[in-house]
């Protein structure tokens, strides 16, 4: 028996007036939407799997972090003392911070910290890292010789720089006497606590040293090469290439430097406990005391909305700044 052919089909379906895609709409039509409800399902537990690893930190973040910023924004305004119930006073606390003469002292030792240190810290850890990127033998050791301090624990960090600053015995009086130069008080002088505070701060350079590093390793030798074939000295090639291909790290030092000066505590706490005279009394420490020594909760969580706006507006500006001295890879080339 011969089968029909393709002609004699399509005569068929002709005949009988009903098309060959309507036949089989059935099965057409429902192909995509199963396809469809297959990829939602998929996406959706890809999603549900993407919150439940995140979940914890998420709950971690809303417990530890946004609750108690949600709750310092309303204690700000009001006053409490932990004891009793709070009582709403408006703008008094922050009213309270312009006649308070404590508030403007710890303000201006913090911008001293600021101001001085974070610029040292950033070139001394420029300088390391270009030391540090040569190919002498035995480099890796010396870079972590470098690192390793700013591996120390701050306690541990501010009692060995109380003895090294001890008048009577430390080794900083030890090198001036054998420098042949009068011996200081370091951190008992009012005039010479604040500098002490720096020094001490450059045992922590490391971790900007090795971002340095970092960012030093990933500048082309192709350039370097190039304007050595130009004539181009160490010193010319340092300003011309060094520092405009650094300058994306330089930046990132310098936004978190200057962040991280506005916290200082843990040295000032323990070395000297704010003093001599208020002289090392830094923002962070004095509103520490007042939540904690003095039960001022609200007038405390107002000087930490204050020290929020601080920072935020140094934030901001630095990124405004950056536009006229921050270049890319790209911007460069282009």
């Amino acid at each position: 028996m011969q089968a029909p052919s393709p002609a004699g089909l399509r005569s068929s379906e002709a005949a009988s007036g009903l098309p060959s895609r309507t036949l089989n709409s059935g099965r057409t039509a429902s192909t995509p939407q199963r396809h469809r409800h297959h990829y939602r399902g998929l996406l959706w537990h890809e999603n549900l799997d993407g919150w439940l690893f995140i979940a914890p930190w998420v709950a971690g973040f809303v417990i530890f972090t946004l609750g108690p910023m949600l709750a310092s924004a309303v204690m700000a305004f009001m006053q409490w003392d932990i004891l009793t119930r709070p009582k709403l006073v408006g703008l008094g606390n922050f009213a309270t911070l312009a006649r308070d003469p404590l508030f403007s002292k710890s303000l201006g030792n913090t911008a001293f910290y600021t101001f001085i240190g974070v610029p040292l810290y950033l070139v001394l850890s420029l300088l390391a890292a270009v030391l540090l990127n040569t190919g002498v033998r035995g480099m890796s050791i010396y870079r972590t010789l470098f690192f390793l301090p700013s591996l120390t624990p701050a306690v541990a960090n501010a009692l060995l720089w109380v003895w090294i600053f001890n008048p009577d015995f430390g080794l900083a009086n030890a090198l001036l006497w054998w420098l042949g130069l009068p011996p200081q008080k370091w951190l008992f002088d009012v005039n010479l606590a604040k500098p002490s505070f720096i020094i001490m701060g450059i045992w922590h350079i490391g971790s900007q040293m090795v971002i340095f590093l970092a960012g030093l390793q990933g500048i082309p030798e192709t350039l370097y090469e190039a304007a050595a074939i130009d004539g181009a000295t160490a010193w010319r090639r340092f300003w011309a290439i060094t520092l405009p291909m650094l300058s994306p790290t330089i930046f990132f030092n310098l936004v978190i430097g200057i962040i991280g000066s506005f916290q200082v505590f843990t040295t000032a706490y323990i070395a000297t406990g704010g003093g001599p005279q208020n002289a090392t009394l830094f923002y962070v420490l004095y509103l520490y005391r007042n939540a904690f020594d003095y039960f001022r909760m609200g007038y405390a969580s107002a000087l930490a909305w204050v020290l929020f706006a601080i920072v935020l507006v140094f934030t901001l500006a630095q990124f405004w700044i950056a536009r006229t001295w921050v270049f890319y890879e790209a911007e460069l080339v282009a």
